[in-house]
């Protein structure tokens, strides 16, 4: 069940730069497959797994006194809205993978309420990845994935996990919640891949 509320405000206008089938909005929508969890940050901790056995963990004061870095990015849901040049803080998924031995080429993304998303490792490296834990200056709303959800902007944003708590590394392909429900396993916005078959 899709939960719509508060910053969701119907249609904006389209734009040139945006991917096929986007319209630019100024809102920032809210779009959840449940209920908001709630995560004391005390209490919160990110791990990453690999098929060898191996666990590194963080709890949120270790991962606050990692490297943060602030990006500027676009983002583009797959319910066709797209929001440009949004500011957010968080860590690089490069400096918390920079001592895990890869145990393959695929990621299960986990998330605080049981929601997974699959991505490939290749996306989550190269500068390409984030926990975020700010938004435009301010701490990140639960609403929004707070305390920290994954960041991942050139994919449909589906895949930027919200109230992200791990990733587990995979030999093989497994996909995620909305994957396994009919949603592109990939997710790529300028090829417009929303759904199975596209």
């Amino acid at each position: 069940m899709t939960v719509v509320t508060r910053g969701f405000k119907g249609r904006g206008t389209r734009d040139a730069q945006l991917p096929p089938g986007q319209y630019l909005t100024p809102d920032f929508p809210v779009l959840s497959a449940g209920p908001t969890p709630r995560i004391d940050p005390t209490g919160w901790e990110f791990f990453i797994a690999t098929g060898s056995g191996e666990r590194r963990t963080w709890s949120w004061s270790q991962l606050r006194a990692l490297p943060t870095e602030t990006v500027m990015v676009d983002i583009h849901c797959v319910t066709k809205w797209s929001k440009l040049g949004t500011t957010w803080d968080g860590v690089s998924l490069d400096t918390l993978l920079a001592d895990v031995e890869p145990a393959g080429d695929f990621a299960l993304v986990h998330s605080y309420g049981g929601y997974t998303t699959n991505l490939p490792v290749a996306d989550l490296t190269g500068g390409r990845a984030w926990v975020a834990f700010r938004y435009a200056g301010a701490e990140l709303d639960p609403e929004h994935g707070g305390p920290a959800r994954l960041l991942v902007p050139h994919l449909y944003f589906w895949k930027s996990a919200k109230w992200v708590r791990g990733v587990e590394l995979l030999r093989q392909d497994q996909p995620g919640f909305w994957e396994s429900v009919g949603y592109h396993n990939y997710g790529d916005p300028w090829r417009e891949q929303r759904y199975w078959g596209d």
